[in-house]
């Protein structure tokens, strides 16, 4: 008998003491297992199950969706560029210094406090309406256009200074618009009729009266 060595130092063979394989008892005891029904060998496919049904408003509501979906997507790109819009006049305003229009002050109310007294400027409008009545036309028109520069410097005399003429005190800002502009209108008539040597007419002085009347009354100063 050939006794053969053993396998690695000091360890024995141990496949050589195993019985040679019984093909025959192999093939019974596979039978044996697959005829085993407790144990299975076949997977089943899967089959999900089938989804919930869905409430009857969801479909409407889908469709819902889906027709305003354009104008959605166009608001959407509008409130977009109204943001841009507004970051870049912010950025403007910023740089530029300016205010917003909501921030702005409101307009004060004109100062009144040196409009002539109407009971003062009614009898200087009848002692012109007399020089006018005699036919006095330019004479009437320089009579008020004195007396309102009287006026102006009893009430500020800090504007009124020697060097200035007519015409540069209807530019003083001081006076609210519609007066300073009644006050011009006189101050180009009497100018008119002083260097141009064209004497006024009638019309000229109902004209001029009439601008009296805004720069002296409070409606002109309210107007």
């Amino acid at each position: 008998m050939t006794v053969k060595p053993p396998i690695g130092p000091g360890k024995p063979d141990m496949a050589a003491d195993l019985p040679a394989p019984d093909p025959a008892a192999f093939a019974e005891a596979h039978r044996r297992l697959l005829a085993d029904e407790s144990i299975q060998f076949r997977m089943e496919p899967f089959t999900p199950p089938d989804p919930p049904d869905m409430p009857e408003w969801s479909g409407s509501m889908g469709n819902f969706i889906r027709t305003i979906w354009p104008v959605v997507e166009i608001l959407f790109w509008a409130a977009v560029a109204a943001f841009v819009l507004y970051i870049l006049y912010a950025l403007y305003l910023r740089f530029s210094g300016s205010e917003w229009p909501w921030r702005k002050p409101p307009a004060e109310a004109p100062d009144e406090s040196w409009r002539p007294e109407e009971a003062p400027a009614r009898q200087l409008l009848s002692e012109a309406d007399a020089l006018a009545a005699r036919g006095l036309y330019s004479e009437a028109a320089h009579l008020l256009l004195f007396r309102s520069i009287e006026d102006i410097d009893q009430r500020r005399p800090e504007l009124v200074r020697p060097a200035l003429t007519s015409r540069d005190i209807a530019a003083l800002p001081a006076i609210p618009d519609r007066p300073r502009g009644a006050f011009a209108r006189i101050a180009a008539m009497v100018e008119r009729s002083l260097f141009a040597r064209r004497p006024l007419g009638a019309d000229d002085w109902r004209d001029c009266r009439a601008a009296y009347e805004d720069f002296a009354f409070a409606d002109g100063w309210r107007g």
